[in-house]
């Protein structure tokens, strides 16, 4: 089986807790409206009380995209934080001279 991404499959899930209510609501005869807010809220019980550990898989794998493990390296700033070590090792040297 090849692998599916958390997100994919957690999302496809939600949207057919969601369609098969409403088409059998819909084949029912209800209101088109009446049908889509039941429909929404059966959807939203059943993925909240049977998708528990896809939800938590989600969310991890949005927190280490949020969070990674190291820090990206941005050339900008390693250059700020050379010119600003070598701007104080200068100014130490300097009053290190002076005393």
């Amino acid at each position: 089986m090849k692998f599916v991404a958390p997100w994919l499959y957690y999302s496809v899930l939600r949207v057919l807790m969601f369609a098969v209510p409403l088409v059998v609501l819909l084949s029912l005869g209800f209101w088109p409206w009446a049908a889509a807010v039941i429909a929404a809220l059966l959807g939203l019980c059943l993925s909240y009380l049977l998708l528990g550990k896809s939800r938590e898989s989600v969310a991890r794998d949005l927190y280490r995209a949020r969070h990674p493990d190291k820090e990206p390296v941005n050339p900008d700033s390693e250059i700020e934080d050379l010119a600003l070590n070598t701007q104080e090792q200068t100014d130490s040297e300097r009053e290190g001279k002076s005393q």
